[in-house]
């Protein structure tokens, strides 16, 4: 910022320092203009939106404390900090143009602030250091302003200039165990602008019936609320590497739910990429266990017992002759109702009472058909056993409710 009067120099001093009170008040009132006028950071996450505050927070601070005189450093911190934020932001999906309001909306909260002050004070002259002051601040922003489209134009180049091949390599890096190389890994974490150290999930969605992806654009549908991924195949599923940072895993469940168009496999929780390739095994396992065509987006934890059937389809195949026998072999009608009955009591802890209103029937009718089962299948209600192995068959053989 130039240099001032000694006089105006003199009544910032005076009019400024109150100002820094006030930087919570200030911050948040720019905060809500930005979420009612730019819909790009209204899509953001929590984390962004937090992260958004304290940095013009921290942007509103430098400038009020300029104007007390406290920068010595000839704005060069001002700067640096706007041209990180240019880079963030172009990172985070952000467009440059919201991002530029952003910034000018600071220098606007500011010079309305330190007028307010002044015109609280009533003091003579105060309108000639506003006026002067003015035309300081605006030529400050922007400075700062070319600064900020300047970083952000160069990060967005070096983002643009990542190919599909390139994004498809690291990936392949990844899941091929490379994740234990701390070389590989800074390169690809810097190559892809994504977090690898930290908390990190891994989803598989197999291909739709034309052999599509089932998930659309989901990098970018992920960027938009915050969420840096990268996205490519592998064994003919769309496979993604998702960087969690301090969200929920259930925060991206959603979202990839909003937009599925089959079935989605999602790996537990790791802890940087060294466990990337055990996480891929994890979800192509999740997603294997869900039937061909339908949305559903699940982890492995919420599909073990179909995982574990999944993983030995001789075993499988024996567990479900051995456990339901003949009783697959019924007509249609029969084995149906069957099943369903089978399936009701197992899930009312074999309770014929319970099944009986799940099923809209008269308990006899559970008890008859309960009879019916033990005689074709060979096995007993009453045995725990039996009903575990019954409840697994079921799984395998995809009679799910």
């Amino acid at each position: 910022m130039q240099p001032f009067r000694p006089e105006v120099s003199a009544r910032l001093a005076q009019l400024a320092p109150p100002l820094l009170s006030q930087l919570d008040e200030m911050t948040s009132r720019m905060i809500s203009i930005l979420e009612r006028t730019e819909g790009a950071y209204t899509e953001q996450g929590p984390v962004v939106r937090a992260e958004l505050f304290e940095s013009s927070r921290a942007n509103l601070e430098r400038a009020v404390r300029t104007l007390m005189g406290d920068s010595d450093d000839g704005g060069r911190a001002a700067l640096a900090a706007a041209r990180e934020v240019g880079s963030r932001r172009a990172i985070q999906g952000v467009p440059l143009e919201t991002v530029l309001r952003a910034y000018r909306l600071g220098g606007q909260v500011t010079w309305e602030a330190l007028r307010a002050t002044a015109r609280a004070a009533e003091a003579p002259g105060d309108s000639d250091v506003l006026l002067e002051v003015a035309g300081s601040v605006w030529h400050v922003n922007d400075v700062q302003c070319a600064a900020l489209a300047e970083a952000y134009r160069t990060e967005e180049r070096r983002l643009a200039g990542i190919d599909d091949q390139a994004r498809q390599q690291v990936l392949d890096g990844l899941l091929g165990g490379r994740g234990g190389d701390p070389v590989f890994v800074r390169t690809a974490s810097e190559l892809l602008a994504l977090p690898l150290d930290g908390r990190l999930v891994c989803a598989v969605a197999p291909p739709d019936e034309s052999g599509g992806p089932n998930l659309a654009d989901p990098g970018a549908r992920l960027l938009k609320r915050g969420v840096r991924s990268v996205w490519g195949w592998r064994s003919g599923a769309q496979v993604g590497v998702v960087a969690l940072g301090t969200r929920q895993v259930g925060d991206v469940l959603t979202w990839l739910t909003e937009f599925a168009g089959g079935p989605v496999g999602v790996s537990a929780v790791v802890d940087g990429a060294s466990a990337v390739a055990s996480a891929w095994r994890l979800a192509d396992t999740a997603a294997r266990t869900l039937p061909a065509g339908r949305a559903r987006v699940v982890t492995i934890d919420d599909r073990l017992p179909e995982a574990l059937l999944s993983s030995s389809p001789e075993i499988t195949r024996r567990l479900v002759e051995q456990s339901l026998g003949r009783l697959l072999d019924l007509p249609a009608d029969e084995r149906d109702v069957l099943l369903d009955t089978l399936t009701a009591v197992l899930a009312a802890d074999g309770s014929p009472t319970r099944a009986a209103d799940q099923l809209y029937c008269h308990r006899n009718t559970v008890m008859h058909r309960l009879r019916r089962i033990e005689q074709v299948t060979g096995r007993s209600v009453a045995d725990p056993r039996s009903r575990l192995l019954w409840q697994l068959a079921l799984l395998a053989a995809d009679h799910r409710r």
